[in-house]
């Protein structure tokens, strides 16, 4: 049985931090892109995933968060990956998307990271 998935967004000037929750599969993928389309726009020029609240991951739902990441860049935004739980942390290790997807442990080291220099 799939978790309900959450997007919560904050938008402080254009800096946006998001906040996904539940399970990133085949069945909540559909629903975590609408929301995320919604949420990642040309105003938001730096953006946070944070994805301390994700429980499970899989080929669909890291589908999901390098659609994100094109998205973003098509919006002219960088994004970055806040508190990976270690699961997760390993599949992006292991299939390479790492070197694309920028993770940091903390909120507060991604902002900081942001700030300083769009997160590269």
């Amino acid at each position: 049985m799939t978790a309900e998935p959450s997007v919560q967004a904050h938008a402080l000037g254009t800096s946006l931090t998001v906040q996904v929750g539940g399970e990133m599969d085949w069945q909540t993928a559909p629903f975590l892109r609408e929301r995320l389309l919604g949420e990642i726009t040309a105003d938001q020029r730096r953006v946070m995933l944070d994805l301390s609240a994700v429980s499970f991951c899989d080929s669909a739902g890291l589908n999901v968060l390098l659609w994100a990441w094109r998205r973003a860049n098509q919006a002219g935004s960088v994004l970055v990956l806040a508190c990976v739980p270690p699961k997760i942390h390993r599949m992006l290790d292991m299939t390479g998307v790492d070197t694309i997807l920028r993770m940091y442990d903390t909120v507060g080291e991604a902002e900081n990271a942001l700030v300083a220099g769009g997160g590269a």
